[in-house]
């Protein structure tokens, strides 16, 4: 992968020389350039193709749209506390 340059930078809250801050950027000299070295991990950790059912994926979506589908906030709480669990337990 190629390296991306950005173009003008605006700095937020740096300290130093304003002025020359914004004649720079104005310049367009402030770039960053982005590593393409974490590609391979991110693509070891890639899962493939997931079995998704589109069927099912358009019809939840019909019923969010509809507001007939159902959320119950405590199955939401404990699918979320369950799964917070499990995290912490796999990492030990």
């Amino acid at each position: 992968m190629a390296d991306i340059a950005l173009g003008p930078v605006a700095r937020i809250g740096a300290l130093g020389d304003r002025t020359s801050t914004a004649r720079r950027a104005a310049a367009g000299t402030d770039t960053v350039a982005v590593n393409s070295a974490p590609a391979a991990t991110v693509t070891a950790l890639d899962a493939g193709n997931a079995p998704i059912d589109l069927d099912r994926v358009v019809s939840i979506r019909k019923a969010i749209a509809s507001g007939s589908y159902p959320l119950v906030p405590a199955k939401i709480g404990d699918a979320m506390i369950a799964a917070g669990i499990l995290l912490r337990s796999s990492r030990a």
